[in-house]
Order: structure tokens, then C-alpha cells, then sequence
């Protein structure tokens, strides 16, 4: 998504080709839509879903273009084939575990991925909660956030234990940024999975947000697309997860991880005094819905 919109920012014509039903499927539906809105379909950027790009036939640049052959994601039949300059794969990302002698230490990979406890600790496999003595694994190779930041957390995490001092990262109050235009970020489970959670372990859910649209510094900056959403514990009061879609969310999505990991209420929250005029008061207006106060 990112490389793609930095293309059509250049001058390229892009094309996206998702293999599952929808576009930016791990990411909370209601921004998900606005983020197609935004970025996609008012730009010059075409995209294909539930296809996969069974064969991509090299190009020369300047001589022959790159052919990319589709296929339907259910039936597996031929449905396009089309002509780019450049083709760009991004499937994701796999461990670089292979040849480290970790079956010579009897430690079992998934996909390459390593089995750790809370405390990363390696485990012998991913059905087993047996304790390598002595061996850490943090980052990418674990699988269990693949961010860089997230890395970081747990390599202070896994020193911290090391020394006995027992830590735990909470990577529900990891937040995540993807840098498009506008910016979206994210703290904590999506609207759906909010819900299931919800049901499963007995509270209601409450929702609020708030409006770049309404923003003064957003509408100064010509940036009034976007949203962001809070989603909370009406019972406790604790924010469980924030979604933006804006201008800057990368940046504003900080103060709602450290509510997050704090476990600060709205009324908390709502009774904090942003900066005006600040794009942080895009959240000050959804902190302050969620108790019935307005921002204005």
C-alpha cells in the first residue's frame, strides 16, 4: 500500500493485486474503507481482488513489458493477464532461521518461526511449553509482532528477565503505523475483534470518534480526510484500542498506546487538556464523546 501510493505520488500508474476477498484485510474495516476511499479510489490507482498472480513473465525496461497473468482465488481459472513496466511483490516476509543449528539444540520451528514464552524465552515447539535454558529469541524470527519497534521492546524485555527482573511486553499497547497519505495507525485489536473479545469475556463495548474534518490545524493544513476511533470498556472505562486514519496519525497514535498500556479511562482522558490548535484534539473530541462531553 505504502510503495504504491508513493508511486502514483510520482507519476505511475498503479495496479493493486490482492489474493484475498478485500483490500487491507488485517486492518479494522471501517478505516479499511475510508483508507480505500482516500487512497485508491480517488486516485489513479487500480487494484484486482481475490486473484492470484499465478505467473510473472519478466520484461526487459524499455524493450518489453512485465506480464502478469491472473488467476480466480477460488476456481484457480485464468481471469486477466496484463502488461506493467515493473512489477513490485510484496507477499510478506518469512524467518531467516534456516542453518542456525536449532534442531541440534532440539528447538522445533513453525514456518521458520520460533516458539517463545511471554517472557521470550525459547521454547522446544510451538505445542510444547518446555524452556530452553538459557535462549532468548526476540523480533521477526518469533512472529509475534513483526515491527520494529516491537523488536526493540522485547530485546529490553528479554535483558530484563535475563537480569531476573520479570517483564512482560503488552503487544496490545504496541501501536503500528502505516505511512501512506494520509497516515494510519492503530493501537489494540480491530473494531471486529473488539466485539468478539467483548462477548467472550463479558463487557460492552463502547465506541467514539472524532473528526479531522472538524479540526482546525487539519482543515489549516487542507487535510480533513480521515477519522479517528476510540474503542473502550463501558464497564471499566479503559480505552482497548484506537484506529486513525489522518494526517500525522502515526505521530498522534502515541498517546493513545500509553493509555493503552496504562490502563487510563476515558473520563480520564476527556479531562486532559490538549494544545489548541493541535491535530491532537481530533482524539480530545472522541476521549470527550465517549462520556457525553463535548470538545467544543
Amino acid at each position: 500500500m505504502v510503495a504504491g501510493t508513493i508511486n502514483m505520488a510520482l507519476g505511475s500508474e498503479v495496479t493493486f493485486i490482492e489474493a484475498l476477498p478485500m483490500l487491507m484485510p488485517t486492518f479494522d474495516r471501517e478505516i479499511a474503507k475510508q483508507a480505500e476511499r482516500l487512497l485508491i479510489r480517488d486516485r489513479a490507482i487500480d487494484f484486482r481482488t481475490n486473484v492470484f498472480a499465478s505467473e510473472v513473465i519478466p520484461g526487459i525496461p524499455g524493450v518489453k513489458p512485465v506480464t502478469i497473468k491472473m488467476i480466480d482465488a477460488n476456481t484457480k481459472e485464468h481471469v486477466e493477464t496484463i502488461e506493467v513496466d515493473a512489477a513490485m511483490v510484496a507477499t510478506g516476509r518469512v524467518p531467516n532461521t534456516n542453518d542456525m543449528g536449532l534442531e541440534d539444540r532440539g528447538i522445533e520451528t513453525s514456518r521458520g518461526f520460533v516458539a517463545v514464552n511471554a517472557q521470550m524465552q525459547v521454547l522446544t515447539s510451538h505445542r510444547d511449553d518446555t524452556v530452553v535454558p538459557n535462549v532468548y529469541c526476540i523480533g521477526d524470527a518469533n512472529g509475534k509482532m513483526m515491527l520494529a519497534h516491537a523488536a526493540s521492546a522485547q530485546g529490553i524485555s528479554a535483558i530484563e528477565n535475563i537480569c531476573g527482573r520479570t517483564h512482560v511486553v503488552d503487544h496490545d499497547a504496541v501501536p503500528a503505523a502505516c505511512f501512506t497519505h494520509p497516515e494510519i495507525a492503530m493501537v489494540g485489536p480491530t473494531e471486529e475483534q473488539c466485539v468478539i473479545k467483548a462477548q467472550e469475556e463479558g463487557w460492552e463495548l463502547g465506541k467514539s470518534q472524532g473528526s479531522f474534518r472538524a479540526n482546525s490545524k487539519a482543515l489549516a493544513e487542507g487535510e480533513g480526510n480521515g477519522m479517528a476511533k476510540v474503542l473502550y470498556n463501558k464497564d471499566t472505562g479503559k480505552v482497548v484500542a484506537v484506529h486513525i486514519i489522518g494526517i500525522h496519525a502515526a505521530d498522534l497514535i502515541q498517546e493513545c498506546a500509553n493509555a493503552v498500556a496504562s490502563g487510563t479511562t476515558v473520563k480520564e482522558l476527556s479531562m486532559m487538556v490538549h494544545t489548541h490548535p493541535t491535530l491532537c484534539e481530533v482524539l480530545d473530541e472522541a476521549f470527550k464523546g465517549a462520556v457525553g462531553m463535548s470538545a467544543h
